[in-house]
């Protein structure tokens, strides 16, 4: 099971308590750097013209905020 380290944890838990409907360029960064680290891919960053791909990112780690922190 994947957890977040504490200092990421927090990031995430910030990010998602968030009342905007898009995200900002730093925002966009994070997602990827966060996805890339913890789902242990390449990091690379997501067309921004088409928004799937961001989405799944945060799905998917939606699911490691989900199991807590180290």
């Amino acid at each position: 099971m994947v957890k977040f380290n504490k200092d990421d944890y927090n990031k995430w838990n910030k990010f998602r308590n968030s009342k905007l409907d898009s995200i900002t360029k730093s925002e966009y960064k994070m997602v990827s750097e966060l996805h890339a680290k913890y789902y242990k891919h390449q990091l690379h960053y997501p067309c921004p013209c088409s928004p799937t791909v961001i989405k799944r990112f945060i799905k998917e780690l939606n699911l490691v905020w989900d199991n807590g922190n180290k």
